[in-house]
């Protein structure tokens, strides 16, 4: 079943003042899981909607490992967001990947420890999402020629090794995760992108190089105030690229992604507790009917 696209973004807070957008709406939103990491800003180009949420807060208040990520995503899916442009800071564990240059990896390497909530299910109810492939390849083609038309040198390939952080690599670290053939590194990809795929929402990961991270012997490490002035660079070209694959979408869209839930789930709808199966509704309540819960 089609339906009408609306982009989110999740990413810094510098993003939501885009030229050209209008309607400009505050929600304050509260979920089932908490809080998410901000007010969500909502407001059209061209007619086109589009929400943003900055995901550490304003002022960079959250720890990759305290953002809320399941609140997130339930935020945005609650107000009707259809697809995810997750705009990330990363470091690079390959020669050819350099600072000020963009990534859309391929794949995930997951080697955060467990302090994040990560799914959606339980409390009564099962289900087991694929990840073989943790991103949209129709919105990463999308967001691929966005790039390419704002002139951004930008490489389609590899896989993000997500870390738990906040610290950065260790030297004997970042040669490892290159050993075992990562080719950027970051702390935020996951439990997001794996939220967004049990949400049933199409996901991409638009990732800023910032540094090397620390394998380069011949250079300094990786410093914060090195990232933050190449992330500063980035806004403008960052805001360019998120207008274009706002206007490249499909007004509406089939994607199959929109479905990816639907065999995922175990457990029979008439034995999931009726607060779980209340606080999944805007994720699942299209597979169970109206008939197994009261509102």
């Amino acid at each position: 079943m089609e339906r009408k696209t609306h982009l989110g973004v999740i990413g810094g807070s510098g993003l939501y003042d885009l030229p050209g957008l209008t309607n400009i709406k505050e929600h304050s939103l509260s979920t089932p899981f908490g809080q998410p990491s901000d007010v969500i800003i909502s407001g059209e180009i061209n007619g086109r909607p589009v929400a943003f949420l900055p995901r550490h807060g304003k002022g960079h208040r959250f720890t990759p490992s305290e953002v809320n990520y399941r609140a997130n995503i339930y935020a945005l899916k609650s107000l009707g967001v259809t697809h995810i442009l997750s705009v990330s800071a990363v470091g690079s564990l390959q020669e050819q990947y350099a600072p000020g240059t963009v990534v859309i990896p391929k794949q995930i390497l997951d080697k955060t420890v467990g302090l994040r909530e990560r799914t959606y299910f339980g409390r009564g109810v099962v289900g087991h999402v694929s990840l073989a492939d943790p991103y949209c390849p129709t919105l990463q083609e999308k967001v691929f020629a966005a790039c390419r038309e704002e002139s951004v040198i930008v490489h389609h390939e590899g896989t993000y090794v997500c870390v738990e952080g906040p610290r950065f690599s260790s030297r004997a670290e970042s040669h490892a995760f290159r050993a075992e053939g990562c080719g950027i590194i970051g702390m935020t990809a996951m439990p997001e992108a794996s939220l967004a795929r049990e949400a049933e929402i199409p996901y991409c990961t638009l990732a800023f190089v910032t540094d090397y991270d620390c394998w380069r012997e011949n250079e300094e490490a990786v410093s914060v105030e090195a990232v933050l002035a190449v992330l500063k660079k980035n806004v403008d070209a960052s805001k360019r690229i998120v207008r274009k694959v706002l206007e490249s979408l499909p007004e509406h869209s089939d994607n199959p992604l929109f479905n990816a839930a639907q065999f995922a789930l175990m457990t029979s709808p008439e034995i999931i507790p009726i607060e779980t199966k209340r606080a999944l509704w805007p994720l699942y309540g299209k597979y169970w009917g109206a008939s197994t819960v009261q509102h």
